[in-house]
């Protein structure tokens, strides 16, 4: 087992982040940005666009990227079960309605206070307290 490279897209538009609930694990069920693997010879950008309009059917420019998070699972035993490094991809909204599509149970636009009553994955409340734009 390797690490994984993914990328997730940091979308708000009209003072709203765009969420997914995500229906695979790692963290199935809860909620974080858009995202997930970079293809072979695709890059973090091009993938956070990619993997947004997958899932939500929202379409973006990614302007920069913001941080990387490590992300490591471990089960009761300390075994890792996933690793991966994600690439956070600041992306300006240019149009769509978002739906749920792809690996997402459900997706929406939520202000940071009401993102705090949902169901977060790992470090979602972390890259929402980066993004002071």
């Amino acid at each position: 087992m390797h690490p994984k490279l993914g990328a997730i897209a940091v979308v708000r538009h009209e003072g709203r982040f765009l969420l997914v609930q995500r229906k695979k694990e790692p963290n199935a069920n809860t909620w974080g940005f858009p995202g997930g693997h970079v293809e072979l010879g695709e890059t973090a950008r091009d993938a956070a666009v990619r993997e947004l309009a997958e899932e939500t059917g929202v379409t973006a420019t990614a302007q920069g990227y913001l941080t990387n998070l490590d992300v490591i699972t471990h089960d009761a035993d300390g075994a890792v079960l996933f690793h991966y490094l994600l690439a956070v991809v600041v992306c300006t909204y240019e149009n769509g309605t978002a739906i749920a599509a792809d690996d997402a149970l459900d997706a929406g636009w939520f202000t940071a206070d009401e993102a705090r009553s949902l169901p977060q994955s790992p470090n979602l409340q972390y890259v929402m307290d980066l993004c002071d734009w």
